[in-house]
């Protein structure tokens, strides 16, 4: 089978700068350098963002959240949180990684590519319904799979988030609900105090979060035992009709704010897990940026992973 494969990336991902922060530009001009003259970007077809609108963020977003969000960009520089910051340009930036990924799940479905990288930032899956933080300003996983939801219908949606920190945003905002299973695997204790093995939903979603809580230091070895033990967790029943990941690689051991001991290689290996798990329900996939601090670790990194999808 040939699997048609597209990349979401442009400069309109470049806007939201503070040259001192982690979370920076550089990021993406690094992945996009690293796969042009590896001679990777050829196998992909290149998808242009486009601004995600109100009604598409208030998906997951409280209106509340919205406004503060804007207004705090309209007056910068500020802060949204101890961690996030912002810059005038910080808004449309946020919304046109949002509108990347909405633009990669409309391409899925009318366009059939079945698999698509979304090289965006700022990152997403930190933020919750009603705050930013952590780096992230609006989150793009969960409003990709809201509006693949709403607009194509879908069931089942299946969430696997390999960032080093647990997506305690994407959790919240599905936490109550059977529709999305969310799986992350991730380093615990660790910021930001969430994802414990407890923490399995509720309500109609009890059983629809799995967390993968595993100490510093962890190694690859344990890590690929601990993503394939609980893919097998997820049930027969539950048919992904779509596949998002929150891509971090942030647990690099080279990485400035990682634990985990990770090299880019690894990340071919759990790219090539989670592929022949999608093939087993041909279900698309669609992978989002999320953490990733060393630039040369984070564009090698990308490279194996793209390599595989």
């Amino acid at each position: 089978m040939v699997i048609k494969k597209g990349l979401v990336i442009s400069k309109k991902f470049l806007g939201h700068n503070n040259p001192y922060h982690l979370e920076k530009p550089e990021r993406i001009k690094a992945i996009f350098e690293y796969i042009k003259d590896s001679g990777l970007l050829e196998q992909f077809e290149i998808i242009e963002p486009r601004k995600a609108k109100k009604e598409e963020i208030l998906l997951c977003h409280s209106e509340e959240h919205f406004d503060f969000v804007y207004n705090k960009c309209k007056s910068a520089p500020d802060m949204l949180d101890g961690d996030t910051f912002v810059v005038y340009d910080s808004f449309d930036t946020a919304l046109y990684a949002a509108g990347g990924v909405l633009e990669a799940v409309d391409c899925v479905f009318s366009k059939k590519i079945d698999r698509i990288f979304c090289c965006v930032r700022p990152p997403g899956h930190h933020a919750t319904k009603d705050h930013s933080m952590g780096f992230c300003i609006f989150n793009n996983v969960a409003i990709g799979a809201s509006y693949a939801m709403e607009k194509f219908k879908l069931k089942k949606i299946l969430i696997i988030d390999f960032d080093l920190h647990h997506g305690n945003g994407t959790q919240e905002i599905f936490y109550n609900t059977d529709r999305v299973f969310y799986l992350s695997i991730h380093q615990y204790p660790y910021y930001p105090g969430t994802g414990s093995k407890e923490e399995t939903g509720e309500g109609k979603g009890k059983g629809f979060t799995l967390n993968v809580p595993l100490p510093a230091g962890t190694e690859e070895k344990i890590y690929i035992e601990n993503l394939k033990e609980s893919l097998s967790k997820v049930k027969d029943s539950f048919y992904p009709e779509l596949i998002f990941l929150s891509a971090g690689f942030d647990a690099h051991i080279d990485d400035p704010i990682g634990g985990f001991n990770l090299n880019s290689e690894s990340y071919a290996t759990i790219t090539s897990i989670i592929s022949n798990f999608a093939e087993k329900y041909h279900s698309p996939v669609i992978s989002v940026l999320e953490g990733g601090y060393n630039l040369k670790a984070l564009a090698c990194s990308v490279f194996f992973h793209l390599r595989e999808l």
